[in-house]
Formats: structure tokens, C-alpha cells, sequence
């Protein structure tokens, strides 16, 4: 192929000779310089050009995978707190189906047990009764007298370990858990993923996990506690210490809190909130509470009680005449025992006691949400106030309309008896 041919105009060299640079993989660029009456020729061949051209791109591609070696070494590290955040999400997803499953079985334990231990116990009622005619009182006696004790040992098992309260743990804890699992995965897939992120939602798991065991013996949770303390499934908060500019006057602070949707007013209607909140919701479901927990806990004795003395009676069937009033005995304690059993768990008190704890524990976490959001001094840092009272709002059962009517609770002139409204609707 003819060569072609670069020549410079009016005898002056337009291409001076410079050093080919060296690229890793590629041919050198090979010419022929010639000079031909004082001018300076370069011959190069399309073929060389083409090979030099394939040495650029490839040096170029080298580089190029290069650098991307080096963002992709930086990009697992920026990387790693979102991955965290997914396996802590997996894992959420996983204690939402494990409490789903157990809780399906421990509502079925209520159910079984509450119609196996009623029917032990009228069988041992009508064979107490019908023995002293019988003309085998001893073997109807016998069996009387091992239903009541059976009974009696159920009953207790049984409100031990109060089954529609385990029930209602494990549905409290799915639901805390899905909601948990949600919140990690938004978090996951925003921009920018920090370590604190994933700290925040571990110390969230391991409080869910201190709330809602999953054993049953040991680690459950106390059936009949001393005091009633509302659930707690959120890491506690450190507390801040509040700026000096928070006390000032008032109107100082009305031009601090002006921004990002707070104003001094919605503060005043927050700390309103907070404070019926504090006074009314959550000791109206406290009170409920100790109430059905002292219920239930003299239910809890009665039942196995009277299973007990019905087996003791049994035994004294057909002994003279002590033998009739023996059997009347058995029977009557045998039918208490029975409605008692049935208004335990028929009633399902456990239940309700741990519905009681929950809510006073939700109440609790909204005014926690609120104090903390307040705490901080930057209104720039905190959540947009529109956006932050419409999700009180709906937490409560309420329109962002209805939480004007709070900011008057904020003053101190107001005392707590004088509070007749409650703030949630939604329990």
C-alpha cells in the first residue's frame, strides 16, 4: 500500500520529531522520516496508524479498568452499612414469621386446654355424684378423685403460663416486627447510609427481642408482676442537655422555633399532647391493668383450689354417712372450678392484662417520639412540623384540627385534675 505522505509548506517542518511514548500493550508508532531538499518527510502507513490507534484505546481501557478498580474498592466500604441494614431487615422478617407461627399455637393452647381441663372436671362431677348409688362406688370414687387432681394440676399449669396472654405477646411482637422490617429497608435504600443507622436499628432489634421472648421457660415474661409497668419494645434515649436559649422569653423563642413548619404554637400544642398524654391516656390503661391483674390473679388461685378440695372430697365418698356430704362437696367445688376456669380463660384476662401494658407502652413511645423531637434546639434538624403533627395525629386517632384544642394543657396554670379529655382516640 502506497504510504502517505505528510509534507509541511514552505520548507518549514510542521511536525518536529518528539520521543513516541510507550504504552503498556501496545506497538510503538513506527515511521520513516526522510528529508528531501531541506524538507522534513514523514511517511507513516494506515496500517501503522490503525495499530496505533488500537494501542491507545487499549492503553486508555487499561487505565480505565483501572480506575474502576479503584472505585469499586471504595464503593463496598460506602456500601457496607446499607448491606447491614438488609441482613438486619432479613432478620426482622424472619422473628416476624417465627412470633407469627407461635402465636398461632399458644392461641390454640387456650383453646384446647381451656375445653380439655372443663371437660375433666364435669366428668369428675358426675361420677362424684352418682357413686354413692352406684354399685362400684370405689372405682367411680377413684376416678372421680384422679380427674380433680388432673384438673386441679392443669388448672395450675395453665395459669402459670396464662396461654391468651402468650397469644397476645406473639401478635403485639409480629406486628412490631413487620413495622421494624419496613422502617430498616426505607433507611436501606436511601442515599446515604451511615453507621448510626445501623446501630439505631440493632439497639431496636435487641430491644424488640427483650420485649417479646420467644422462649417459653426460661425467659417469660411475668404473668403476675408486682407493679405494672407499661411495655417498653424501643431502645431508651440519651437524654440531651437542653441550650440555654430554651429559656428564654417567650418571644425570643417564637423567633427561634420559626422554620421547617415549627412555630412557637405547635411546640405548645406538642408539649399539650404530651402532658394529657402523660396524666390521662396512659394512667387510664395502667389503672385497667392492676385492676384485671388483681382479677385474674384471685381467679388464677380459685380455680386450681376448688379442683384440689373436689379431689380431696372424692376421697371420702361413700364413707358412711359423711359419704353423702363428701359427694356433695365434690360436685359443687368441681362446678366452681369449672366456671372459674371458664371465666379465666373463657374471658381470656391475660389477654387483657397485656392489652393494657401495650397500649400505656404506645402512649409512652408518642410522648417519647415528641420530647425527643423537641429536645432539639435546631428546628433545622428536626422533622418538618406539618409532617411530624400529622403523624401524631393519626398515631392518636385524630385531625391535625384536634390538636389545637392541647396547646392550652401547655401552661403550668392548668392542673392535671383539671384535664377531662383524653388524647388518643384510637384505644
Amino acid at each position: 500500500m502506497e504510504g502517505l505522505r505528510l509534507q509541511s509548506l514552505g520548507g518549514a517542518a510542521l511536525l518536529p520529531a518528539a520521543r513516541p511514548q510507550r504504552r503498556r500493550g501496545g506497538n510503538r508508532l513506527r515511521a520513516l522520516a526522510s528529508v528531501r531538499g531541506g524538507v522534513r518527510q514523514l511517511a507513516v502507513s494506515i496500517d501503522d496508524l490503525r495499530l496505533a490507534r488500537d494501542a491507545v484505546v487499549a492503553g486508555g481501557g487499561a487505565d480505565g479498568h483501572a480506575a474502576s478498580g479503584r472505585g469499586a474498592a471504595v464503593a463496598p466500604q460506602e456500601d457496607r452499612a446499607a448491606e447491614k441494614l438488609r441482613a438486619v431487615a432479613d432478620a426482622a422478617a424472619d422473628r416476624a414469621e417465627m412470633h407469627d407461627i407461635i402465636g398461632r399455637q399458644r392461641d390454640n393452647w387456650n383453646h384446647l386446654l381451656l375445653h380439655s381441663t372443663n371437660s375433666l372436671t364435669l366428668a369428675a362431677s358426675v361420677m362424684a355424684a352418682l357413686a354413692p348409688a352406684a354399685p362400684s362406688v370405689v372405682a367411680l370414687k377413684a376416678s372421680a378423685g384422679a380427674l380433680f387432681a388432673t384438673a386441679a394440676v392443669t388448672m395450675a399449669a395453665v395459669n402459670k403460663i396464662q396461654p391468651s396472654q402468650l397469644a397476645e405477646e406473639q401478635r403485639n411482637a409480629t406486628r412490631l416486627w413487620r413495622q421494624l422490617e419496613r422502617d430498616v429497608r426505607y433507611t436501606a435504600a436511601a442515599p446515604v447510609v451511615t453507621d448510626a443507622d445501623v446501630q439505631e436499628a440493632m439497639d431496636r432489634v435487641l430491644a424488640l427481642d427483650a420485649a417479646y421472648p420467644l422462649p417459653l421457660l426460661p425467659g417469660m415474661l411475668e404473668k403476675f408482676p408486682k407493679t405494672l409497668e407499661p411495655t417498653r419494645w424501643w431502645p431508651k434515649r440519651q437524654m440531651k442537655n437542653k441550650p440555654a436559649q430554651t429559656k428564654a422569653i417567650n418571644g425570643a423563642r417564637r423567633g427561634a422555633t420559626a422554620g421547617n413548619g415549627w412555630t412557637q404554637d405547635l411546640e405548645d400544642e406538642m408539649r399539650g399532647i404530651v402532658r394529657v398524654l402523660r396524666a390521662k391516656d396512659e394512667q387510664e390503661y395502667v389503672t385497667a391493668g392492676k385492676r384485671v391483674l388483681t382479677l385474674n390473679r384471685g381467679l388464677a388461685v380459685a380455680g386450681p383450689a376448688l379442683a384440689g378440695t373436689a379431689a380431696v372430697a372424692a376421697a371420702f365418698v361413700g364413707a358412711g354417712e359423711v359419704g353423702s356430704w363428701a359427694s356433695g362437696a365434690a360436685v359443687l367445688c368441681g362446678a366452681l372450678a369449672a366456671a372459674v376456669n371458664t371465666v379465666e380463660h373463657g374471658s381470656q384476662f391475660g389477654m387483657l392484662f397485656e392489652l393494657c401494658r401495650n397500649v400505656a407502652g404506645f402512649y409512652r413511645k408518642v410522648q417519647e417520639d415528641i420530647e425527643a423531637c423537641l429536645d432539639e434546639a435546631d428546628v433545622e434538624r428536626r422533622e418538618n412540623g406539618e409532617v411530624f403533627e400529622t403523624k401524631v395525629a393519626l398515631l392518636l386517632g385524630r385531625s391535625t384540627s384536634d390538636l389545637r384544642l392541647f396547646r392550652e394543657m401547655a401552661s403550668p396554670s392548668i392542673k392535671d385534675e383539671d384535664i377531662k379529655d383524653f388524647a388518643g382516640k384510637l384505644f
